[in-house]
C-alpha cells in the first residue's frame, strides 16, 4: 500500500501540522518537578528531527493537590517552555501541552488528602479523597486557566485538557465516581459542568486562533461513563465552540487498557473510540491503539475514522520512523515490541523514561545514534554470542567502522528471544531480534552461525576488541533460592523441564496436568503457563513471591494474562509456595499460609529459577592475559542473567564506550 494520506498536512484551528503522525502525552520523569530540563528537551528534539508532526507534552499538573513530574503551577515553567520551543521550532514539529489534574488517583507527596469529586474510593489503590467544595472547584478552574496563560506565554502552540483515564475531570463525568447532589452531580448536564467551565476559563486566556482540545475516552467500569454519553458531551462542547480537536483513548483504572502491551492487537481501542468520533463534526480527531508503522496509520486514515494517528511508544523505540519511511527504508525502523517494561513500568517505579530496545531513549543528549562517529583507528571486533546483547554490540561496533566478526553456536540468531517468541501472545518480542539481525547484515558484520567458538577461534581472528555475549542457560539444579541448602528431591526426572525445554519441544508428551514453579518473578513462568494451557493441560502456578511476577507491570502484563488463564483453562494460583518433593506424576507443595503440605498432580513440572551465566570463555581469556593488550568486555546475561532491556542496553553502552 502506497503512503499518501499520512504525509498530508492538517490544520488544527490556527496551527498547521506537517503530517498526520502525532505522539500522545506520556510521562517521562525527565523533568524536575515543573522545571523543563535539557534532557526532556533533547528527548522531544530527537522526535522533531525524526519527522513527527505533533507532540503533546506529558501531563502538566495545574494544582498542588495533584502532582506529576511536570508541573504548570507558577510562572517558572514559562522559561522552560521557551527553551524547549526554541530548540524544536526550527525542525517543524508542533508542540501542544496537556494540562491535568489527577483527582484522587495518585497520593499527594505531603500525604494530605487528594481532592476528588466525591468520597468514593479510587479503584486502583482505595484512596478516598476530600470531596471538593464549590470554593475548591473554582480554585482548580482558576489554576487551569492560569496554566493555559503560561502555555501561551511560553510559546506552546496548543492546549489539551485531560478529561479521560479516570482523572479529575473524568471523575466528574463518571456516574460511578460522581455521587454529588449539587449542580455538579446527577444529570449528564451537571456532570459535564466542571469540564465545560474549565474549557471556558482556558479559552478566555488564549488568542482566538489558538487550538484547544480534550482527551476523552469511555470508562471500563460496568455501568460507568459510556460512549453514548461522551458522544453527547462532544456535541454540546462543539456547539459552543469550546473544542477545536478531539483526542480519543479508552479505559480508566477500573480495568486498565490505555497502555496495552503486546498481547493486544493493533487498533484495539478503535471499537470504543470510533463511537465517540462519529459524534464530532468538522474538527480533527486523533486516535491511538498500539500503532507501530506508517502503513498501519495510513490504513486508519483511509478508513476515514480519524484524522491523525498517535504513535507514542513506537517513537520511543525509534524517533526516526517518519524520516526513515519517507526515505524509502521502512525496514530500518526499530519497531516497538509492546513490552511496557522500561517505558511504562520504569516510569511507574520512578525511573527516567527508557526503552527496552532503544538504549538512547531518554538519553538522546549523549547516546543518540546520530552521535555515533567513526572510530579514529578502526580495528577488528570479535563478538561471541548472537543474542540481543551480542547483536547490539556488533551493530554498534559496525556503525563505528570496525570490522566485526560474530560467532553464534546455534543455527539461528536471537538467543533466548528466539525461544520466547514461541510462547502464546509473545510473538512480537521476536521483532527486535529480526531487526538486529537485518541491521548487522546490512552493516556488513561477518556472521558465523553453528560455531561454538573457543579461545583458539577467537585468537585466530587477531581481534583488537573482544565482546563476550554468550548469554545464560537453565541451571537444571532443582535449587529454590529461598532454600538453597539442597535441591528438591526428584528434580532430575525427565518430566521436570525448563521453560526453554518446554518451548523448544524437547519435552515430548506433556500429559494432562502441570505445575509451573517460578523462583524468578519475570514473564518466563507466565509464558510457560500460557503455553501449557494452550495445549489443554490443567495448570497450577506456584511462586515463592507474594504476588505473581513482581518484576513486571501488573496492570498491562500480568493481570491480562491471568484473565486469559481464567477464561481458557483449568488454572490455579499458589503464592508464597515452595516445592518439597517431586514424584513422577505429582509434586508436594508447601506454603507460608497453610500448615500442611499439599500434593498436586503434575505430569509435567516446569521449574524456573535463575539462569547460569555462560562466562567460561571470558574467564579463560582473562586468565590468559588477553585484556592486557586488547580490550575484553562481557555483556548481557553472560555478565549476569537479567532481562532483555539490560541485555540490549549493556551491549550498546559498554561496547560504545570501548570501541
Amino acid at each position: 500500500m502506497g503512503l499518501k494520506l499520512v504525509y498530508e498536512p492538517i490544520k488544527i484551528k490556527g496551527v498547521e501540522v506537517r503530517n498526520r503522525i502525532s505522539r500522545s502525552s506520556h510521562g517521562t520523569n525527565l523533568s524536575n518537578y515543573g522545571q523543563i530540563t535539557d534532557r526532556l528537551i533533547e528527548y522531544h528534539l530527537a522526535r522533531a528531527k525524526g519527522g513527527v508532526g505533533l507532540t503533546f507534552l506529558e501531563a502538566a499538573t495545574v494544582h498542588p493537590s495533584s502532582v506529576l513530574s511536570l508541573a504548570n503551577m507558577d510562572d517558572t515553567v514559562i522559561d522552560g517552555y521557551r527553551r524547549l520551543m526554541a530548540a524544536i521550532r526550527p525542525h517543524g514539529m508542533r508542540v501542544f501541552q496537556q494540562i491535568w489534574h489527577g483527582g484522587h488517583i495518585y497520593p499527594v507527596p505531603d500525604q494530605s488528602s487528594p481532592w476528588g469529586v466525591s468520597a468514593v474510593p479510587n479503584p486502583a489503590t482505595g484512596i478516598v479523597p476530600n470531596p471538593m467544595g464549590l470554593a475548591e472547584i473554582e480554585e482548580v478552574i482558576d489554576y487551569f486557566a492560569n496554566a493555559a496563560r503560561r502555555c501561551v506565554e511560553g510559546g506552546i502552540e496548543g492546549i489539551e485538557v485531560h478529561a479521560s483515564h479516570g482523572y479529575l475531570i473524568m471523575q466528574f463525568l463518571n456516574p460511578l465516581v460522581n455521587n454529588r447532589t449539587d449542580r455538579y452531580g446527577g444529570s449528564l448536564e451537571n456532570r459535564m459542568r466542571f469540564l465545560r467551565e474549565v474549557l471556558i476559563a482556558v479559552r478566555a486566556q488564549v488568542p482566538s486562533d489558538y487550538p484547544i482540545g480534550i482527551r476523552m475516552g469511555a470508562s471500563t467500569g460496568e455501568h460507568g461513563l459510556d460512549e453514548q454519553e461522551l458522544a453527547v458531551v462532544v456535541q454540546k462542547l462543539q456547539s459552543e465552540n469550546l473544542i477545536d480537536f478531539l483526542d480519543l483513548s479508552w479505559s480508566d483504572y477500573f480495568n486498565f487498557k490505555f497502555v496495552a502491551a503486546m498481547d493486544q492487537p493493533v487498533g484495539y481501542q478503535l471499537p470504543s473510540s470510533e463511537k465517540i468520533a462519529a459524534a464530532s463534526k468538522g474538527i480533527p480527531r486523533i486516535m491511538i491503539g498500539r500503532f507501530r508503522t506508517l502503513d498501519e496509520a495510513e490504513q486508519l486514515l483511509r478508513d476515514g475514522v480519524t484524522d491523525m494517528v498517535h504513535m507514542t511508544r513506537a517513537h520511543i523505540a525509534d524517533p526516526d520512523i517518519v524520516r526513515k519511511t519517507m526515505a524509502g527504508h521502512p525496514e530500518q525502523v526499530r519497531a516497538c515490541i509492546g513490552c511496557n517494561q522500561a517505558c511504562w513500568q520504569g516510569i511507574n517505579l520512578g525511573y527516567p523514561l527508557a526503552c527496552t530496545i532503544n538504549p538512547a531513549a531518554g538519553r538522546e543528549g549523549d547516546l543518540a545514534e546520530a552521535l555515533i562517529e567513526p572510530a579514529e583507528k578502526p580495528g577488528k571486533v570479535v563478538v561471541v554470542g548472537g543474542g540481543p546483547a551480542g547483536m547490539e554490540a556488533a551493530r554498534v561496533a559496525a556503525l563505528r567502522g570496525h570490522k566485526v566478526v560474530l560467532f553464534e553456536a546455534r543455527q539461528q540468531l536471537g538467543g533466548q528471544v528466539a525461544v520466547a517468541k514461541r510462547a502464546p501472545r509473545l510473538h512480537t518480542i521476536g521483532d527486535i531480534a529480526f531487526w538486529l539481525e537485518q541491521e548487522i547484515y546490512r552493516l556488513g558484520v561477518d556472521v558465523r552461525t553453528n560455531v561454538y567458538a573457543d579461545v583458539d577461534d577467537v585468537v585466530a581472528e587477531k581481534p583488537d576488541f573482544i565482546v563476550i555475549a554468550c548469554g545464560s542457560i537453565p541451571r537444571d539444579n532443582g535449587v529454590q533460592y529461598g532454600y538453597p541448602a539442597e535441591p528438591v528431591p526428584g528434580f532430575d526426572q525427565p518430566h521436570v523441564l525448563s521453560a526453554i525445554d518446554l518451548l523448544t519441544g524437547a519435552s515430548g508428551d506433556l500429559g494432562k496436568s502441570a505445575v509451573v514453579f517460578d523462583d524468578v518473578g519475570h514473564y518466563e513462568a507466565i509464558a510457560a503457563a500460557e503455553f501449557l494451557i494452550s495445549k489443554g493441560l490443567k495448570v497450577a502456578f506456584v511462586t515463592r513471591f507474594a504476588s505473581v511476577a513482581p518484576q513486571l507491570d501488573h496492570v498491562t502484563r500480568v493481570d491480562p494474562a491471568f484473565r486469559r488463564f481464567a477464561e481458557q483453562g483449568d488454572f490455579r494460583l499458589i503464592v508464597r509456595g515452595r516445592i518439597d518433593a517431586i514424584s513422577r506424576d505429582s509434586c508436594t507443595v508447601r506454603t507460608l499460609y497453610r500448615a500442611e503440605a499439599e500434593e498436586i498432580p503434575a505430569d509435567t513440572l516446569v521449574f524456573i529459577n535463575a539462569k547460569e551465566p555462560m562466562r567460561d570463555l571470558y574467564d579463560t581469556l582473562r586468565e590468559r592475559g588477553f585484556e592486557k593488550d586488547r580490550t575484553l568486555v562481557i555483556v548481557g546475561d553472560a555478565r549476569a542473567p537479567r532481562d532483555l532491556h539490560m541485555a540490549i542496553t549493556e551491549g550498546h553502552r559498554l561496547v560504545r564506550a570501548i570501541v
